[in-house]
């Protein structure tokens, strides 16, 4: 039920599709704004990666320059799973629900895709199995990129950083919820040749776009329907929503 407060209100066919256009307007603004930003994102210098990172996947080792095949482009998804952990993060699994059928297409854009976490292979092939997803994911256990990427709290390892900002700050502000462990974010690394380099890196709110359940919800009336409540806190893995 819409509370009378922020009701929309019920108006003429001609009143709503006049400020339908207006809204229009503001939204053809929005998407030039985007593409600029978009445009400018692009231009952001790169950082060569100077170590070979190895993960653990079901094939055996791969290093980071393997997880791209024959593509230039490579997303992965820091996606929360700490080893001493049984599941996968909520919230994490809710995105790659978004972002797993889109996965087939990024490869027609030189674009390859893989999701990595700290927690051990056996555990991630477990859980993938539960949530039927068949997207490459690796584990990082027996290395530092996670640290080294802005996804894994320790403050006894020195650096204490998310989302460029100081974490302490950020849980003090309750931007974040606990003081060390796994959080989730995106990287994005590019290939020329061998060498391998570091572009982008986003977090939080940042991980808003890949999220088409919000996208959808932002259509509707009722919206997220989040007021009040931490972001995310009413998603549950798919396969605990009642019938």
């Amino acid at each position: 039920m819409i509370s009378p407060q922020t009701a929309p209100k019920v108006v003429s066919r001609a009143e709503w599709l006049e400020a339908r256009k207006a809204l229009l307007r503001r939204e053809k603004e929005f998407t030039r704004r985007r593409d600029a930003l978009s445009a400018e994102r692009r231009r952001l210098p790169m950082v060569r990666v100077g170590e070979e990172y190895t993960f653990e996947g079901p094939g055996g080792p791969r290093t980071l320059r393997e997880l791209f095949g024959s593509q230039r482009q490579l997303i992965i998804y820091h996606f929360m799973f700490d080893p001493a952990w049984e599941e996968g993060c909520k919230s994490c699994s809710h995105l790659m629900d978004n972002v797993a059928g889109s996965i087939v297409h990024l490869g027609a854009r030189d674009t390859s895709f893989a999701a990595v976490s700290r927690a051990p292979l056996q555990k991630i092939e477990a859980f993938r199995e539960r949530m039927g997803w068949d997207f490459p994911w690796l584990s990082s256990f027996g290395n530092n990129f996670n640290y080294d990427y802005g996804v894994t709290l320790d403050p006894e390892r020195g650096e204490y950083e998310y989302n460029y900002a100081d974490a302490k700050d950020l849980l003090a502000r309750g931007k974040i919820w606990f003081p060390k462990g796994e959080l989730p974010g995106l990287s994005v690394f590019f290939r020329d040749g061998d060498d391998v380099f570091h572009a982008y890196s986003t977090y939080q709110r940042g991980l808003d776009l890949p999220l088409n359940t919000y996208n959808l919800l932002d259509l509707t009336p009722l919206g997220r329907q989040e007021e009040g409540e931490r972001i995310q806190g009413w998603v549950r893995h798919h396969d605990k929503y009642e019938a």
